[in-house]
């Protein structure tokens, strides 16, 4: 149903190399771009998108707003929530089961849009 979901930037260059790193550990590369404007990645499924806002005014972040990724595995949510930290993004709440199946770890990327890195299952 969603093919893909962009966030806002104050400063493409830095979310890059963030997202970058960050898509890296669930095997997501760039998949498309427009130099100056926006990056996406994917690893197959829906892509994951930054951009510079197209009416020039300053990128914030939703309230209420948040974007979920699929990790594929309880390590790799670990491993996402300890690289967006090393990164420089804030901790929303550490890795950890909610509810009976759903194992997530809540962040915000460098300009404050929240993210959850999660995994269904054992």
């Amino acid at each position: 149903m969603i093919g893909y979901v962009m966030v806002g930037t104050n400063d493409l260059d830095k979310a890059v190399a963030f997202y970058d790193e960050l898509l890296g550990v669930i095997g997501a590369k760039r998949a498309m771009s427009d130099p100056g404007r926006f990056v996406g990645w994917s690893n197959g499924g829906p892509m994951l998108a930054v951009t510079k806002p197209h009416d020039g005014n300053k990128a914030t972040f939703g309230n209420g707003t948040m974007v979920a990724l699929a990790a594929g595995s309880r390590e790799n949510v670990d491993k996402m929530h300890a690289k967006a930290l090393s990164l420089g993004g804030k901790d929303e709440g550490a890795p950890g089961l909610r509810g009976d199946t759903f194992y997530g770890a809540y962040f915000r990327d460098l300009d404050g849009n929240k993210f959850v890195a999660f995994h269904m299952g054992k």
